[in-house]
């Protein structure tokens, strides 16, 4: 293999092992010579991961690459640790050709340090040691010379000239536990540089796991207790859109819910609050988490009235203390407040729920959180957990580099931090919407009778799929219960799941009439009502949309059952849109018609029924539909799923009751 290979190799085997990094955290690099294109001459290069890469997924465009003589020539020119951020704009100056990732800031610890092959990695292991209160004396006490310790210091020019430093005076060491934040380890080949790591990390876990106090933190606290499983998540779908509700005060945010082991054990401890105080230390960690997490301290067992009425004080004491850190330790340059909201909400005899700008945030936050759980009782197991001074954590979460990074990002997409129910989504219509939700920014929650249509559906898109049948109140409360255990809430909601049954009056059964009131009618009310009563406890407003139907205006033939039930629907966008407005919640319709391809409700029978009606071929549906309209086109799922976007995407931020025609144009479907 190439270097680059070999390279890419270690990289996506060290990353992954949670053990070993967490995610996006760490990087690896190597040293190798390459034909300069120039002159022709070897010339010596370094490729390192980028910035802001995950090693378990690196590939070689993910490598910036540099030449060495010229990142190593830095060293003359640096200007001392004051202004060392300068540096940053200076590897630019050293990049071998155009292309590859940007360097990222640990690029000078990997290529001044005299090793072939180099990993810095966040392993819980060796942050547990290098968080310990005796870090140093530990560190010797379980490696010996084997490796060194290095004493904080935020990642930069003058961290790479340290461990360069240590690395010299101790030829021996095969790497070092950098202080507050991780481990750094070399080799002479890609192999050894592996190995290497993998025996820092495994010896920091035997040490702590043979020398450790057996409770580091502390007796459980009677009624903190995790709750059963049932009621556990019960209360957990009941407390998730208050507690995304006050993380969203700054910022509408994502959310995701964890109720591991580790964490419900930790939030049964004594040491939960004291430790929790202390916050993060890895800057991978606390730039995810934030400084410190917000912390219900009521039992697992208390009314639920009671925890939503302190999580609001507890919110409010957070956003104060918050605005003291910023407050503390702000400068004339430092960049303006980002939030004041929490990043992490602990709830015991509950979980964990975490949050950020999309789904993969919020999830990675709770990774990180359950990281740092990791560290702190390898360090309490040991000695004493001791992260980063505060000031520090505040020079890296408002670094001017790091705000640089978040202004790169690219514009959001119109519904990204919104959260999506769409039932009926198997198929059709259904699958359309959630197909132009999903590709606009939202989180989509895929609801069918369907379970393995909801499912194919939700893997396309990267959504979650719920088997519901919306006519049993049960069902419904538990997709929107889903929903808001998969992403911390629900904000937007579109009744989509129909049939029908094309029949006379004299033909039409008792049965035919209740099933098409049931799903439709009936449905839609109980998806609306368990929706809504999710909106109004996070206290963001929200969007309900009904697929209605040119049918609930126009009295067509052979139809009243389908009909009348599209009627109610209809109306119940009036009803609900004057009684939801209060609390910013919007209730739209869709009045779709003739939309023959991709519908599940024309291939289960209703096309040939209606294409009987009207005396033409099943397959010219579509086109005989066409031609009645004012414009002549046909109606495509994807034309009702544009409707709905366009009345949730934020431009009609003042529409509610309205229902949106896509029928190509009925004039006897004109609404008046």
């Amino acid at each position: 293999m190439t270097v680059p290979e070999q390279l890419i190799a270690r990289s996506n085997a060290l990353g992954a092992d949670p053990r070993n990094t967490n995610y996006a955290g760490g990087n690896t690099s190597a040293k190798g010579a390459v034909t300069d294109p120039v002159t022709g001459s070897p010339t010596d290069v370094l490729w390192v991961k980028g910035s802001g890469g995950d090693l378990g997924t690196l590939t070689e465009a993910g490598l910036a690459v540099l030449r060495l003589d010229r990142l190593r020539a830095l060293v003359d020119v640096y200007p001392g640790v004051e202004r060392e951020d300068e540096m940053v704009a200076a590897f630019d100056y050293c990049l071998h050709g155009r292309g590859g990732a940007a360097p990222s800031i640990d690029t000078a610890m990997h290529g001044l340090v005299e090793a072939a092959h180099v990993d810095h990695l966040h392993p819980d292991s060796g942050i547990a040691l290098a968080t310990a209160a005796d870090g140093p004396a530990l560190t010797k006490e379980c490696f010996g010379d084997r490796v060194a310790w290095v004493d904080w210091r935020r990642p930069g020019f003058q961290l790479g000239l340290d461990i360069a430093a240590v690395k010299a005076a101790n030829p021996q060491a095969i790497g070092v536990i950098l202080g507050g934040h991780g481990i750094t380890a070399w080799g002479a080949t890609s192999e050894e540089c592996q190995r290497n790591s993998l025996e820092i990390i495994r010896t920091a876990e035997e040490f702590l796991a043979s020398r450790g106090a057996p409770e580091p933190f502390g007796p459980v606290v009677p009624g903190f207790e995790a709750l059963p499983d049932a009621e556990r998540h019960a209360r957990a779908a009941a407390l998730a859109p208050v507690i995304r509700g006050l993380a969203s005060t700054d910022q509408r945010q994502v959310g995701h819910y964890t109720d591991s082991d580790v964490v419900l054990e930790f939030l049964a401890r004594e040491k939960l609050q004291p430790l929790a105080a202390l916050g993060t230390s890895c800057p991978d960690h606390f730039l995810r988490t934030k400084v410190r997490p917000l912390v219900v301290d009521l039992p697992a067992t208390a009314p639920l009235d009671d925890v939503v009425a302190r999580l609001k004080e507890l919110h409010a004491e957070y956003r104060d203390a918050y605005r003291g850190y910023y407050e503390r330790h702000a400068e004339a340059g430092s960049p303006a407040m980002r939030g004041a909201d929490p990043a992490i909400v602990l709830v015991p005899g509950v979980g964990m729920f975490s949050f950020g700008k999309d789904k993969q945030t919020a999830r990675v936050a709770g990774e990180f959180y359950v990281n740092a759980i990791n560290v702190m009782r390898g360090a309490e197991a040991v000695s004493t957990y001791a992260p980063i001074p505060e000031s520090e954590k505040f020079r890296i979460e408002y670094w001017a580099l790091e705000e640089a990074k978040l202004r790169r990002l690219p514009k959001p997409k119109p519904l990204a931090g919104r959260i999506a129910l769409v039932t009926g989504a198997g198929s059709g219509i259904g699958k359309a919407i959630a197909q132009r939700l999903a590709a606009e920014g939202a989180c989509v929650a895929i609801a069918d009778l369907n379970g393995d249509a909801a499912a194919q559906v939700a893997a396309e898109i990267g959504g979650t799929a719920v088997t519901a049948d919306v006519t049993d109140a049960a069902a419904v409360q538990a997709a929107v219960d889903a929903t808001v255990l998969a992403f911390g809430g629900i904000d937007l909601v579109v009744n989509n799941a129909g049939l029908s049954i094309s029949k006379p009056l004299l033909e039409t059964t008792e049965r035919d009439w209740d099933l098409q009131h049931d799903v439709m009618a009936k449905g839609s009310f109980l998806v609306a009502q368990a929706a809504a009563k999710a909106m109004v406890a996070q206290g963001i407003g929200g969007d309900i949309v009904y697929i209605s139907s040119k049918n609930s205006v126009f009295a067509g033939p052979n139809n009243v059952a389908y009909g009348a039930a599209k009627a109610d629907q209809a109306h119940q966008v009036r009803l609900l849109a004057a009684e939801l407005g209060a609390h910013g919640i919007r209730v739209n319709g869709v009045n779709p018609d003739g939309v023959v391809q991709g519908s599940g409700i024309f291939a289960g029978g209703w096309g040939a029924q209606r294409a009987a009606v009207y005396g033409v071929p099943e397959e010219k549906l579509g086109e005989f539909y066409a031609q009645r309209t004012i414009l002549k086109r046909e109606v495509l799922p994807e034309h009702v799923a544009a409707a709905v976007f366009a009345l949730t995407g934020g431009d009609l931020t003042h529409t509610t009751g309205l229902h949106v025609p896509v029928d190509a144009g009925v004039a006897a479907a004109f609404l008046r």
